[in-house]
């Protein structure tokens, strides 16, 4: 009888420990300052399980995307619930990060809300990583999986800048997790979960997906996606959400040959429809119907500057195919592995007064004669964020000589050989402030004495007024070798795509530069821009694309 009475007991008091669990709440700081705007993270643990969380989730006041860790005792099994939306949960598990975990025992110790505790060490993706514990509590866990077999972990501190801290310890009878977990999460592997919960962490507005660009009689228009240019020209109509202040808007191209060898030109654009004309007039009705710009050397370019009822085709990114990528990776060269897609992503965040709860037209254009093409793919990104890099809330176009109907009759832009260059008047009807000029240039003209490579000064006028010089030139080209499989070898050991160009290399985006220009009052103003372009030489020429956005406050 004795014996069963200190059975029972000790079952009590087993039960009793082991349903003990602990709150725990931990608070960031950054060299020693606590980050107040950060959530404190929370964790809920006992002997058998170790939840996380945030103060956010725990008040059933979380944003969406969230997540809550739960590690599982004694085997330290991760398992993670990723919450997508309010009707959506995906889990996944992980039996083996705890156990691979190796730290560096140190002889140091502190104290943190009346815990004795020592110090661990770890690297982590050349990260140090110090781990506070005690083992006063008798339970092993912590605000994240790293020391989880240690002890309960008080602090994590990475790079001797970065910490989480424990506040606060407190005995609870009830997590109420079930009221969070209430739905049957959706089980997934880990990589699956990691792309799922980080793909819900912004909007995706997917553009085109896997379209040819190329030049065919063939290329034909269908409900959603319209083609000109005897296929070198993709149009889509979309529809942007409200993007609010705070947010960042990036433009991303995924681009493989489909049969053209050759590095050609690409612009992701759309087409602003604020004036009695646009350039989509000009795709349906022929090039020549839109404005036509002269400066005096004799010949007319088409859609170029904005006027009074027109405005041009607004650059979102330009880009440079690489020659042949994926579809000449045949090639074999040695000790080359080649690239099987070119990637071109760029932040357009800028463009946002532009985009904002508007229907536009988004095209791409890559100039090209060859009946398999190119293979594109388009999406368009926003992103909650905590930088404010622009805080324009007008974007005006100026203009854009890059003749996107290249294959439909519009000419190349030569008119820099001519004194007056490119010269825009336009009209502001109130004051804009702080205005920044977007400027995309790049020079072409592939022969030896061609502006594609001799470096030629770009200079900028306002009003009358020199206000920015310089010489866009790119001489990184060779970096790219591997995306390049059919460029052509030279008798010197170099590559085509090796060379250094006006602004430009076979498989990347050319940057805007941003040229600041003060305050603009009401009223006409002028802009300028002049290139000493060579000359032309035979039936080689060479031509320069460049456009322009203004942005400000007004």
């Amino acid at each position: 009888m004795q014996k069963l009475t200190s059975l029972i007991l000790f079952l009590l008091i087993f039960g009793l420990n082991h349903a003990q669990t602990y709150e725990i709440q931990y608070e960031s700081s950054y060299n020693g300052k606590v980050q107040s705007n950060q959530p404190k993270t929370v964790v809920w643990v006992n002997e058998t399980e170790n939840f996380i969380l945030s103060t956010k989730i725990k008040d059933e006041k979380p944003e969406y995307p969230f997540e809550i860790s739960k590690i599982e005792k004694p085997q330290n099994i991760i398992v993670s619930y990723g919450f997508l939306n309010p009707n959506k949960i995906v889990s996944t598990s992980d039996a083996e990060s705890i156990s691979k975990q190796e730290f560096e025992m140190t002889s140091e110790t502190k104290n943190i809300l009346g815990y004795n505790c020592k110090k661990a060490v770890t690297k982590i993706n050349s990260n140090t990583i110090e781990v506070w514990y005690t083992n006063d509590l008798k339970l092993k866990g912590g605000p994240s999986s790293h020391g989880q077999n240690l002890g309960m972990v008080l602090q994590i501190e990475r790079n001797g800048n970065s910490a989480t801290t424990a506040i606060s310890i407190k005995k609870i009878k009830k997590t109420g997790v079930e009221k969070i977990i209430n739905n049957e999460p959706s089980k997934t592997d880990l990589l699956s979960y990691r792309d799922l919960l980080w793909k819900s962490k912004f909007t995706t507005i997917k553009v085109f997906e896997n379209e040819i660009i190329n030049f065919s009689d063939e290329s034909k228009s269908n409900d959603s996606i319209k083609r000109f240019a005897n296929g070198t020209i993709i149009l889509k109509k979309v529809k942007f959400p409200k993007i609010s202040q705070g947010e960042n808007i990036f433009v991303e191209v995924r681009q493989q040959s489909n049969g053209d060898a050759y590095d050609r030109t690409g612009t992701v654009f759309y087409i602003p429809e604020d004036k009695k004309q646009s350039f989509f007039d000009g795709l349906k009705n022929g090039v020549k119907t839109l404005p036509a710009y002269e400066n005096g050397n004799g010949k007319q370019y088409f859609g170029v500057t904005a006027t009074e009822n027109y405005l041009p085709a607004v650059e979102m990114m330009r880009f440079f195919t690489s020659f042949g990528i994926n579809k000449f990776n045949h090639i074999q060269l040695k000790d080359k592995v080649w690239q099987t897609v070119s990637p071109f992503r760029e932040d357009i965040t800028e463009l946002k007064p532009a985009l904002s709860e508007k229907e536009v037209w988004i095209g791409t254009f890559i100039g090209n004669y060859d009946k398999g093409g190119h293979k594109i793919s388009l999406d368009i990104t926003i992103h909650k964020s905590d930088q404010l890099v622009h805080k324009n809330t007008v974007a005006i176009p100026v203009f854009n000589t890059l003749n996107i109907m290249e294959m439909a009759q519009q000419d190349y832009a030569t008119m820099f050989d001519n004194e007056k260059g490119l010269t825009v008047e336009f009209t502001l009807d109130r004051e804009i402030k702080n205005i920044t000029m977007r400027y995309i240039t790049s020079g072409h003209g592939g022969w030896e004495n061609g502006d594609e490579f001799l470096p030629k000064t770009n200079t900028i006028f306002l009003d009358g007024e020199k206000v920015f010089s310089f010489i866009p030139w790119r001489s990184e080209c060779g970096s790219y070798r591997l995306y390049n499989p059919a460029s052509g070898n030279f008798a010197d050991g170099l590559s085509s795509s090796d060379l250094s160009r006006s602004n430009w290399c076979p498989g990347t985006v050319t940057n805007p530069q941003f040229i600041h220009l003060g305050d603009l009052k009401a009223g006409k103003h002028r802009i300028q821009v002049k290139i000493p372009q060579g000359a032309s030489e035979g039936s080689s020429f060479s031509s320069w694309n460049v456009s322009a956005v203004l942005f400000g406050e007004g």
